[in-house]
């Protein structure tokens, strides 16, 4: 069974129809890469896997998304709970006005847990996996705004991780972060996919080479192909797939 998939999924804000038909499955364990130019519906689709959509006024979605085999759109469903399972990380780096510390250690509030081991037990962890702990060991109770913009991604990562997902969203972790900050998310990125399902939204042709197992291309508001990153980027087999990878357009 996929972890995620989507079945026929259209999504209208008000009359304009911005996702068309969309049919995906994505394995466990496996970073996902959504590319095309700006615009096209990479992001939108992004944000249907945790029903950040339904943030936004006059959106009516039709089809079918399951992850784990739940449809996370029938009615009663808990979208907190979903949240929980289905992380996100921004573009910018937002790291809460709080202490590095306490960014990550707000989900587990939130949630109600307040017990001093694990959620110190929890903290360290996360930091470990987002490859940050050694660079931020001795600053866990200053302000996380200390902190370059990178260092932010990555506790944002952390942040997103300490609850627990099984899935992760990233709407381009490293577009506003320089070539050597960027580097280090793709690294974390490949490490991550031992243990979470990953879907990124990248401009960067490059990244997406770098870091994915699977590609799909949207244009808009259509997925034009989807498949395994080294065909996609090799032999793709639609001429508007080729034309986008090799610059022609977009």
């Amino acid at each position: 069974m996929a972890k995620i998939e989507t079945k026929d999924v259209n999504l209208f804000y008000g009359d304009f129809h911005a996702l068309k038909g969309i049919d995906m499955q994505m394995e466990e364990n496996t970073v996902t890469a959504l590319i095309g130019p700006s615009g096209c519906g990479k992001s939108t689709y992004l944000r249907l896997l945790n029903r950040m959509n339904d943030l936004i006024d006059n959106v009516k979605i039709t089809g079918q998304i399951l992850i784990d085999g739940e449809d996370i759109y029938r009615k009663g469903i808990n979208v907190d709970e979903l949240r929980i399972k289905v992380g996100m990380v921004f573009q910018k780096p937002n790291p809460f006005p709080k202490s590095v510390f306490e960014n990550v250690a707000y989900g587990l509030r939130v949630n109600g847990i307040n017990d001093k081991h694990i959620v110190e037990e929890t903290v360290v962890r996360s930091l470990k996996h987002a490859a940050l702990w050694d660079e931020v060991q001795d600053k866990l109770h200053k302000s996380a705004f200390e902190l370059s913009g990178g260092q932010q991604q990555r506790l944002c990562i952390a942040r997103a991780l300490a609850i627990s997902p099984s899935v992760v969203l990233m709407d381009e972790p490293a577009s506003a972060l320089d070539p050597i900050s960027t580097a280090k998310i793709e690294e974390l990125i490949y490490e991550l996919k031992k243990d979470y399902t990953i879907v990124i939204v990248t401009h960067n042709m490059q990244q997406a080479g770098r870091v994915s197992d699977f590609t799909g291309f949207f244009y808009l508001g259509e997925l034009v192909e989807y498949g395994r990153t080294a065909d996609i980027f090799t032999s793709p087999k639609k001429h508007q797939t080729e034309n986008y990878i090799t610059g022609r357009f977009g």
